[in-house]
Parts: structure tokens; sequence; C-alpha cells
């Protein structure tokens, strides 16, 4: 039997940049999966694409990937955010998007070990990281998962 993979899962909001750095490092994190539809943004603080690519890899030789297929589209966040959809609705929707890009057949199992998702929110019981953590360990099965 294989052993498990360690995926973890972060936002950056509600964090200074320390605590966001030393839990990615704490927890041994080896990439920052971001899994942003927007992630240039004055708002996004330390965590903007380039600075943040820069710090990960200056901080903890932390590499940093980008991959839009594990983010919502415009119109999936918006209904959510924008238009003040419920979850359940964004959830729904966001699933099925993810299923239709078959984002385990793009993604390795390898990326994964220990990669961390990464999205903005603070918590991750209403982010769509939680979802796409939660479906790779279904479809790939030995992912650990940690919500850091």
């Amino acid at each position: 039997m294989s052993r498990s993979a360690n995926l973890f899962t972060i936002g950056f909001t509600q964090k200074t940049a320390q605590q966001f750095f030393e839990t990615l490092l704490d927890a041994g994190v080896k990439r920052v999966i971001d899994t942003r539809l927007n992630n240039v943004s004055q708002l996004a603080g330390f965590a903007k694409r380039n600075d943040l690519k820069y710090f990960l890899n200056k901080i903890g030789r932390i590499e940093y990937i980008h991959i839009l297929d594990l983010a919502p589209t415009q119109e999936i966040l918006d209904a959510y955010k924008k238009q003040k959809g419920d979850w359940e609705t964004y959830e729904r929707k966001f699933l099925q998007l993810i299923r239709d890009r078959q984002i385990e057949t793009k993604i390795s199992p390898e990326l994964l070990e220990g990669g961390c998702l990464l999205c903005s929110e603070a918590k991750p019981h209403h982010c769509h990281r939680r979802l796409v953590a939660e479906y790779f360990s279904q479809k790939l099965g030995n992912l650990e998962v940690t919500h850091l």
C-alpha cells in the first residue's frame, strides 16, 4: 500500500505576512498552488502573484505555481460574491465546473504532494480550495488534506 500524500490549503486574508510564511514553513510545504482567478489585485497585498512567488522562494525555497483550472469562473464568483448568492449554489456550480474540466487529469499526484492550495478566504469552510482538495482526495485517494 502506498503512503498517503500530504496536501495543504491556506488562505492569506486575516494573516500577517509573518504568520502566513511561518505557517507554510512549519508545515513543510514544498509548493504553493495558487487557485485564485484574480491574483494581481493590490488588495492581495503580499500575496500578489509576482510578489508571492518572490517571497516564497526567498523565505523558504517554496515553489509557486498558478493553475487557473482550479479557480472558479468570473461568472460563478460574481454570482456568489457580488450578487450575494448562497454557498450551496456556488458549491454545486464550482464542483460541476471542476468535474467538467477533469482537473484530476491535468495535475499529477506528485505535484500535489507537499503542495498547498492557496486562495484568499481566511477559513476553508466556504472556500473553493476546500472543494478542490476534497475533489482530489475523492478522485486520487491516498491524500491527507490539512487546512492551515
